[in-house]
């Protein structure tokens, strides 16, 4: 198995160095490897023994090189019979969906397999659904060998992702660990930050903001700099979940974060014929707004947890570990290099592992034998496994998606249903959205959403410019919104965590840019639509305390555990002060201050109480 882990990520590291093959040539391997390496190493049962395999896991092993082979051996002719398939194709097609299917649930629980399965039925039973989203049914052949021989399946967006980047980027990170960067990485950053309550996490949420905006990707963002600050925020107490999730939620962001917000704001500029200049200066205050529930959720989940910062007299001395060893920077410094400058995350992620093995050679302490290289692409292969398989499941999903044009049809329904009402509108505006991002990239559901919803917001009452940044966040926001949260599935691979449990924790921490849209979408001037320079500062400030009272809501914390009414009145309070409007501000700043006051006075007295 550590032979094969070891071609597995040999493969990976030629196509990011030579070239990546066709779709289907470099998407299958990367999915046989995986299956095959799930079969021998998860058992059955979770819990069973794993210093056996039983005979069937050897024969399911076999069957799943057999079946991706497929793809490869006859790759030409599948291309010739262009759907036209034959018996031993739906056969072989069967067997790979089911293939799929129990390798997922082996590694990353019975859920996401659950809703994968109810996608299948939806396609099959569509005439017996009710409404508009009814359409006729598909044929089992249909069904499966669109879901594993196309390109719009198993096959599809998810695993091209994890067949490229995210593999390189777990690759890298183990090489981090294996040279020693990965520790001085972390005694560098508790020796910065980690006297502050959460520290670490603090210190993920503003590098993911930093590489977001320029990487212009969710995955590529949390796969570049979750491998250093998920290890960190774990390292201090965080349960591995919120840690996947805080990575995941920061690293989404960093789409929204101007300058540089993803090739969709880009095309922006020609849908709305507004410069892409006063495109990143309108999404400023939003992108703010979102970082500062993210920041405020970890914050008020450290206190909550009790997880306070380290004794200045145990903090490793920053300015020292810095003089001695700057040069283990390198690769971290390498890897944003290169994103700047316009080489893709694959090569990025490359030219990162390769600094690091060259940079562990100046230092006897962190210098890689042959023996660490191999073991280097071994642990970078297991380590993808979770990711993959769920990237795999996840394009079924997708695939029932675009063939029974549910995306579609949704964005279609919200004119019909909506009836004009602009509160109706948003909200199946954004429901189409987010269907659209589980099966789509952010570009092309924008575009799609460009074209038909935001069209329907603005003759309900939007400007131009809020209708097409309302569809742009939550078209990214899909990146951590259940069931298929790219972003989540990355950050639960490096974190070690259930995939679809991070991801429901980073749409909670990631709830500002479900809240903010409809804001700025009902008062633009959070997007600077019609504002004068005093109303900006205004809105900015009292947009974030309005943030803090949300964050303090949701996360159920203070300046101590909220009751239930207080979540209540904090949560309408902070969403008073993020609307801007005189009368809402000053509601919200007395309700939010109330709470604050009234947690104090409780506090205090629990402190005598205690005392006495």
């Amino acid at each position: 198995m550590s032979i094969i882990c070891i071609i597995w990520s040999l493969f990976q590291l030629y196509t990011a160095a030579f070239g990546v093959f066709p779709p289907t040539l470099q998407r299958a391997p990367h999915l046989g490897f995986a299956l095959v390496l799930i079969y021998l190493l998860y058992p059955f049962k979770r819990g069973a023994r794993r210093d056996h395999i039983p005979l069937y896991d050897f024969l399911l092993a076999a069957l799943s090189a057999a079946v991706t082979s497929y793809h490869v051996v006859f790759y030409r002719a599948l291309i010739d019979r262009a759907g036209a398939y034959t018996p031993l194709d739906i056969a072989v097609s069967a067997l790979g969906v089911l293939l799929v299917l129990e390798a997922t649930r082996r590694v990353a629980g019975p859920v996401l397999v659950s809703l994968a399965a109810l996608f299948l039925l939806y396609g099959y039973f569509g005439p017996y659904m009710p409404g508009f989203l009814a359409h006729r049914g598909y044929s089992f052949s249909r069904i499966v060998t669109h879901s594993f021989l196309s390109t719009e399946g198993i096959l599809g967006v998810p695993i091209s992702v994890s067949s490229t980047f995210i593999f390189l980027f777990l690759v890298f990170a183990a090489y981090l660990r294996k040279t020693g960067i990965g520790d001085w990485l972390t005694k560098l950053a508790i020796g910065i930050a980690g006297g502050a309550t959460g520290g670490p996490a603090k210190a993920a949420v503003i590098a993911s903001a930093c590489q977001g905006t320029v990487s212009g990707s969710s995955v590529a963002n949390v796969v570049g700099t979750g491998s250093v600050t998920i290890p960190l925020m774990k390292h201090i107490g965080y349960r591995k979940e919120f840690a996947g999730a805080v990575e995941a939620a920061a690293s989404t962001g960093g789409q929204l974060m101007p300058p540089i917000m993803g090739a969709a704001a880009f095309i922006m500029t020609e849908f709305t014929g507004v410069s892409y200049a006063k495109i990143a200066a309108a999404a400023a205050i939003p992108a703010i707004l979102y970082f500062t529930g993210v920041f405020t959720m970890v914050h008020l989940e450290a206190k909550k947890a009790g997880l306070k910062g380290l004794p200045r007299e145990e903090l490793p001395s920053a300015g020292k570990l810095l003089k001695e060893k700057w040069y283990l920077l390198t690769p971290i410094a390498g890897i944003v290099f290169f994103l700047v400058t316009g080489r893709t995350a694959m090569l990025a992620a490359l030219y990162g592992i390769i600094l690091t093995v060259a940079v562990s050679f100046i230092s006897r302490d962190t210098r890689m034998s042959l023996r660490g290289i191999l073991q280097g692409l071994e642990e970078g292969a297991r380590s993808a496994l979770g990711v993959a398989a769920a990237c795999a499941t996840a394009g079924i999903l997708v695939g029932i998606i675009t063939l029974t044009g549910l995306g579609l049809k949704m964005a279609h329904g919200i004119v019909e249903l909506s009836g004009g009402n602009i509160y109706l509108t948003m909200l199946f505006t954004m429901i189409a959205s987010l269907i659209l991002g589980m099966g789509v990239p952010t570009t092309a559901n924008y575009i799609i959403q460009a074209t038909i919803a935001a069209p329907a917001l603005v003759a309900a009452g939007v400007k131009v410019l809020a209708a097409h940044l309302f569809v742009f966040y939550f078209g990214i926001i899909a990146d951590v919104t259940p069931p298929v949260a790219l972003a989540a599935f990355a950050a639960s691979g490096i974190a070690g965590s259930e995939p679809f449990r991070t991801g429901f924790e980073a749409s909670k921490l990631a709830f500002a840019a479900y809240l903010v849209p409809y804001i700025f979408a009902l008062s633009p001037s959070l997007v600077l639509i019609d504002v004068t320079p005093l109303e900006i500062i205004k809105a900015l400030v009292t947009s974030i305390i309005g943030m803090i009272g949300v964050g303090a809501a949701i996360a159920g914390y203070l300046v101590r555990r909220c009751s239930y009414w207080e979540r209540a009145v904090l949560f309408a309070g902070g969403v008073m002060l993020v609307d801007p409007g005189t009368l809402t501000d000053a509601i919200g700043i007395v309700v939010v201050s109330l709470v604050f006051l009234w947690q104090k006075v409780r506090a205090a007295k629990d402190a005598l109480a205690g005392k006495a």
